[in-house]
Order: structure tokens, then C-alpha cells, then sequence
């Protein structure tokens, strides 16, 4: 079995400074699967594209705003072909203003933020808007200012509960043993490579050495989901992403995403999304326009 086990990432703190903040103004891309002990928090500028963040799979438009907790791996957050203007990325140590910094009264708000971090929160509205214009500032401040700033976002970020999706990838930290790292690893690109053609147990879990039904337990004890539907959720996100980007008929988004059986695309997209395909490519073109 080839070993695709998430790249640990080392990261220093800005000069002068207790935490890291970079600023990319081209296309940001992290297809490579890592962790790091940092929590991140992550503003596109404008762009679309799929989001992975432990066994959760997701599609975002017009920008994202999302915070990652420590050692959570995660990949993607950009597309090819419609680009964003700037990503900011923030990156903290969970301790990164002393040890017992966050335990004061004052702080219970960013403590309370960095635990639900841990199964991934994205931000939409009018808290997407409004943080990552404040985040967008931070550049040009002093590190004191970008301190100050910071805190005050972290605490709005933890009131914006209207706003906020928790993205439900706790457990899937990495604290697993390195056998089940490049186990679950394995399944995650060979899904990410193969989910147009057939489902088939057999194949996957005579790739990672197990028998189906043994396969079957750890996948879902791992991820929380069966594989099938880990295949379908990464086959529907890829169907949300071509119903905002390609003017082709809704029965060819269902074919070019894995899914042969057009009622059985259509059931699940609508168990998924809340909506029918014509209605969410309907909504979503209002909502750019």
C-alpha cells in the first residue's frame, strides 16, 4: 500500500510577532493533505472550490471564512478556474499567548472558539464580509495592532453562532496510530481520484489489505460515515461545484460526478442540499449576480 500519510507542516511565527499571518495574492492552493499543531484561520477574497477538512466534505462560492483546529488535517479551499482575489492565512498555537492566558474570565469566549474549532467551523453572511475585511487590514498594522485585532476577531467569531457551520470533523484529529494515518489517508486519495467511477468495496478494501465487512467497521469508525456515503458526499460537492461553473444539463453534472441513476443523483442531491439541482443552480446565480 502506497503511503499517503498527511504532511505534518512546521510553521514559525512571524517576526516579531506570537503568531503567523501571511497574505497571498495569487491563487492559493493546498491540495496536499497536512496538519499542524496551529489553529488556522483561513480567508479567501472572492474564488470557489471544494473544502476537505477531516471526513467533511464541502463546496464554498464567493469566498470562504473558516477556522481549522489544531492537528486537523485538511486540503483544498481554492478552484482553477474561478480564482480569488487574496487569501489571508492566521496561524496560532492554541497556547500562543502563554499557557494560561485563555483561562482568565475575559478570555472565555476564544476558549470556548478554540474548542469547537476542533471539528472545523466555516463562517457565511454577513460575519464572512465583515471579518474578512478586518482580517484583510491586519497586513498593513503593528504586531500590536494585529494582536489587538485578532483577539477581537477570535471573540466576534465566537458570537457569530447565526453564521457559523460546524463542520462536525471532530474525533478525526491526529491522534490515530501511524497504521490507520496511512490507511485513511490511502482511501481519502484514492476517493479523491477515483469518485466518477463505481463503488465498489471490494477493490478499496482489498487495496488497504482488509476484508469488506472489516473495512466496512473501520472506515466508519474512523470518519463517522459509511464509504458509500463518503463516495456521494464528495460526488455531490463536485456536482454543487460544476451547477456554479458550467452552463451543462443537470443530467450531465450527474454523469460527469459519479452518479449513472439520474433519480438516484437527484434524491440524494436534494437530501444533501435542501433543494433540488435546478433550484440551488437558480439561487446560487442569483446570489452572485
Amino acid at each position: 500500500m502506497k503511503s499517503n500519510i498527511p504532511t505534518l507542516r512546521l510553521i514559525e511565527p512571524s517576526f516579531g510577532s506570537s503568531f503567523t499571518l501571511t497574505k497571498y495574492n495569487i491563487k492559493y492552493n493546498s491540495h496536499v493533505w497536512h496538519y499542524h499543531p496551529e489553529i488556522q484561520l483561513l480567508f479567501i477574497n472572492g474564488g470557489s472550490g471544494k473544502r476537505q477538512v477531516g471526513s467533511h466534505i464541502s463546496y464554498y462560492n464567493n469566498g470562504d471564512l473558516t477556522l481549522i483546529g489544531s492537528n486537523l488535517p485538511h486540503c483544498g479551499f481554492t478552484d482553477e478556474i474561478i480564482g480569488n482575489k487574496n487569501v489571508v492565512v492566521i496561524q496560532m498555537k492554541p497556547d500562543f499567548l502563554g499557557e494560561h492566558f485563555f483561562d482568565i474570565p475575559e478570555m472565555r469566549n476564544i476558549k470556548n472558539l478554540f474548542n469547537q474549532a476542533k471539528s472545523g467551523i466555516t463562517f457565511g453572511g454577513k460575519t464572512k464580509r465583515k471579518i474578512g475585511k478586518k482580517i484583510s487590514k491586519m497586513e498593513e498594522q503593528s504586531p500590536f495592532e494585529r494582536l489587538l485585532s485578532l483577539i477581537e476577531i477570535l471573540n466576534e467569531l465566537e458570537l457569530a453562532t447565526e453564521d457559523a457551520t460546524f463542520l462536525n470533523a471532530e474525533g478525526f484529529r491526529m491522534e490515530m496510530h501511524v497504521q490507520d494515518n496511512e490507511r485513511i489517508n490511502y482511501i481519502f486519495n484514492y476517493v479523491k481520484d477515483n469518485f466518477k467511477e463505481p463503488t465498489r468495496l471490494e477493490e478499496i478494501a482489498e487495496k488497504v489489505s482488509m476484508t469488506v465487512p472489516s473495512f466496512c467497521r473501520y472506515f466508519k469508525k474512523i470518519t463517522h460515515k459509511t464509504y458509500t456515503k463518503f463516495v456521494n458526499d464528495y460526488r455531490l460537492v463536485h456536482a454543487c461545484k460544476l451547477l456554479a461553473e458550467k452552463p451543462i444539463s443537470i443530467s450531465e453534472i450527474a454523469f460527469e460526478s459519479g452518479f449513472n441513476n439520474f433519480s438516484h443523483f437527484n434524491k440524494l442531491f436534494k437530501e444533501f442540499t435542501g433543494k433540488n439541482a435546478s433550484d440551488y443552480r437558480h439561487e446560487l446565480k442569483s446570489f452572485l449576480e
